[in-house]
């Protein structure tokens, strides 16, 4: 899971779209510098606050071999959070552990996301 906190600091009402993307920093093919895999929008009004928890198996952080097959390998990987891919706000890093694992080919990238409002 992922929080992040968000305020409307302006006079009025607004709405912003907080975007997740994930950057791997060890991976056995050339990954691209930043995926998106999750966003939520969220309105406020002046002065409102809220916390959007962002929930991200970790079977996202996932890629196509060449042999077709999604993996998801070990290692570390940036969550970043944003209002567009040039402009990160916050970014963490997270280690994957484990031995590569082949995600079925049924497999559906999901994410979910709560508002908690202040």
């Amino acid at each position: 899971m992922l929080s992040v906190k968000v305020q409307n600091s302006g006079e009025r009402s607004g709405s912003e779209v907080v975007q997740v993307y994930v950057r791997d920093h060890v991976a056995s093919m050339v990954r691209p510098l930043q995926e998106l895999k999750a966003f939520q929008r969220v309105t406020l009004s002046p002065g409102e606050k809220a916390t959007l928890t962002f929930s991200l198996p970790v079977d996202m952080f996932n890629f196509t071999r060449r042999d077709g097959k999604r993996v998801v390998e070990p290692g570390e990987f940036e969550l970043q959070v944003g209002l567009s891919s040039a402009d990160i706000r916050a970014a963490v890093t997270v280690n994957v552990t484990g031995e590569t694992r082949v995600l079925p080919e049924k497999w559906r990238m999901l994410s979910s996301c709560e508002i908690e409002r202040a």
